[in-house]
């Protein structure tokens, strides 16, 4: 559903729900992004899996973590809310929000990819959520 004069296709409440799954799902991921990184960064499950060598990088390299998981969570806020207003018949705002944060998070996960090859899977993984639900959006 569109603004005034907008033409809708047979498939828009369809290609919304999908977008909004995708969408969601990404507010997810970089919620529990925030939550590795902000508060369970000194945990060794977890700066094991952000490649960090031992206890006491983690210990100094927590305050980065800490930094970084906020900007996770206020781009998983952002597109949560974003689904919230494009929800609630506040169309226009709704999917500007929700369009600004997936495609932040896509640009964070590219410019990921060009730190080193290593990288490469956690790009993958923080970026393709967003990037379909961005696309989708784009189509609705």
């Amino acid at each position: 559903m569109g603004p005034p004069g907008h033409t809708t296709w047979p498939y828009d409440p369809i290609m919304k729900i999908a977008a909004s799954v995708f969408v969601g799902l990404a507010a997810l991921l970089h919620f529990f992004i925030f939550w590795m990184e902000s508060v369970g960064w000194t945990r060794p499950e977890v700066w094991k899996r952000f490649g960090v060598a031992d206890q006491a990088a983690a210990d100094v390299t927590r305050p980065m973590a800490y930094n970084q998981g906020f900007y996770n969570l206020f781009l998983g806020i952002g597109a949560a809310l974003g689904l919230v207003l494009w929800w609630t018949d506040h169309d226009t705002a709704g999917r500007t929000l929700a369009l600004f944060c997936t495609g932040s998070m896509v640009a964070a996960a590219a410019v990921l990819v060009t730190t080193g090859r290593r990288y490469l899977r956690a790009a993958l993984t923080q970026g393709t959520l967003p990037l379909v639900g961005l696309v989708l959006t784009l189509l609705v």
